[in-house]
């Protein structure tokens, strides 16, 4: 394991037969890159699997890793993670996303609040929702939305949201869960999780796959209308919290190599949780919401999926990464969301 955050969750982990200290991808691409080159070939490494966005920084030096890496070319990534460039995308391959418009200036932003009766704008390059707005009202829009970067506004659907994980293979899905968001860190990151089979969400997932011949692990996030019709709001071409359905399954670490391999999908349909998420951010919002009951339920039926009676150090220590997290995060004047991510997160930088 190659990780910019010393200390970090799984690095006193038994699973981990060696832990490298490498730069920030983000702050230090290049020397990222030296470094993750030393490691593959004085460990003879075969496969290099990116687990978040740092993917995207691998991805500028794809052609110099003396080894097989578990990506797309940095263009195809980008035409999944840019929301803008996603739905183009997708329509291109008869699928539904939500009506989307490109905000670059004031003037598209008045257009785009004439079309719709309620919209939601979100920067081209974000990550967890965290800077999404939901039915804004144009007034609060004008006062406070800049324009250094593009933004896209897509048609409000009410509905049912679900997120997806998937491992894919030259066009093939070797993995995948879909599971239903219930409680979330934020806006959008899911941290309760139970697999449901959908079909309409699975053909969807599979025929993007297959038009754009994907290899590597795509997530997507899906609104499923009143009527019954889903829609794609955004991808993400990483890997998401949708891994841990999938981690108990015997055939999973398979689905990385065998391209031949039976779509693998999660055992059961046991609920699982990052306890502590649920605590810091889904209790006090159920307290506000009047949910509970429904926190409650879901907190004591879920396992934790950080807990391993076999494994117990990383639970026992996590609080060490979320310091650090806390830290940068007053440091820099972020979210600990936010911070979670700041020395990999890619926002279309070449």
């Amino acid at each position: 394991m190659a990780e910019s955050l010393r200390g970090h969750l799984s690095q006193p982990s038994a699973a981990i037969k060696a832990n490298f200290v490498v730069p920030a991808p983000r702050q230090e691409t290049g020397a990222f890159l030296e470094a993750l080159t030393r490691i593959v070939e004085q460990n003879q490494i075969d496969l290099l699997i990116p687990t978040c966005e740092e993917v995207f920084h691998i991805a500028k030096g794809l052609d110099n890793l003396p080894c097989r890496v578990f990506t797309k070319p940095l263009d195809k990534l980008d035409s999944f993670h840019n929301k803008w460039k996603f739905a183009h995308a997708a329509v291109a391959c008869g699928l539904r996303v939500p009506a989307t418009m490109l905000i670059r200036n004031r003037d598209e932003l008045l257009d785009a609040f004439a079309r719709w009766r309620g919209l939601v704008l979100k920067p081209v390059y974000s990550r967890f929702a965290s800077r999404t707005l939901i039915l804004p009202q144009l007034r609060e829009v004008l006062s406070t939305l800049t324009f250094d970067a593009p933004w896209v506004a897509q048609e409000f659907i009410a509905g049912r949201q679900f997120c997806t994980y998937s491992v894919c293979q030259s066009g093939r899905i070797t993995a995948h869960a879909t599971y239903p968001t219930i409680f979330t860190a934020g806006q959008g990151a899911t941290i309760a999780f139970q697999h449901m089979e959908h079909s309409a969400i699975f053909n969807w997932v599979r025929t993007f796959v297959e038009r754009n011949n994907v290899t590597g692990q795509m997530s997507f996030d899906f609104i499923q209308s009143e009527d019954g019709q889903v829609y794609a709001l955004e991808c993400n071409p990483r890997a998401t919290s949708g891994v841990h359905l999938l981690a108990s399954h015997p055939q999973f670490a398979e689905s990385f190599f065998d391209a031949s391999t039976r779509t693998v999908t999660p055992l059961e349909n046991n609920s699982q949780m990052l306890a502590s998420a649920m605590l810091a951010y889904a209790l006090p919002a159920a307290l506000r919401k009047n949910e509970l009951r429904s926190w409650a339920k879901t907190f004591l039926t879920s396992d934790d999926v950080i807990w391993d009676a076999k494994d117990p150090l990383p639970f026992l220590l996590q609080f060490r990464s979320l310091l650090f997290y806390l830290k940068l995060a007053r440091q820099k004047g972020i979210s600990p969301l936010e911070a979670s991510t700041y020395d990999i997160e890619w926002n279309g930088e070449r």
